[in-house]
């Protein structure tokens, strides 16, 4: 009874040690959260479809398939030219999102998980075509 408990105390702290580098953190802490150059932002999908974005940051490019919901995000990999996220949304369902920084303006997109319960998985490259749209003055009254 007692080597059963070692061992499986030993397996959390393997796992524990394995995943000791995925650390949660704030999206504005991500080194690659700013390797972009801001502005309005192509993205064609692998199926042909195509989505354009204004960003400031590389964060709306995680959760491409959730891109309403407020998701826990877990950094598996965090580094200039690349990031692994891995994030859930409660209700919403979750994904793992792997981005590929080639170029301030060239990002590469790997992204799979459950969105309204079905799976999902994609590639996508996600170009800078210029400045985002200014939104219309209002006029005084």
């Amino acid at each position: 009874m007692i080597e059963r408990f070692f061992t499986i105390l030993t397996a959390a702290a393997l796992a524990t040690a394995a995943h000791a580098d995925a650390l949660p953190m704030r999206s504005s802490d991500l080194a690659s959260a700013h390797a972009i150059t801001p502005g309005s932002w192509n993205i064609t999908f692998d199926d042909g479809t195509q989505r354009r974005i204004c960003l400031q940051d590389i964060n709306p490019l995680i959760q491409l398939s959730h891109p309403g919901p407020q998701c826990g995000r877990l950094f598996i990999q965090d580094e200039a030219d690349r990031a692994i996220v891995h994030y859930t949304c409660p209700g919403a369902g979750w994904g793992r999102t792997t981005l590929l920084v080639e170029t301030p303006r060239l990002v590469r997109i790997n992204s799979q998980g459950i969105a309204a319960r079905t799976p999902f998985a994609f590639d996508a490259e996600a170009r800078r075509i210029g400045e985002c749209d200014a939104p219309p003055l209002r006029r005084p009254r």
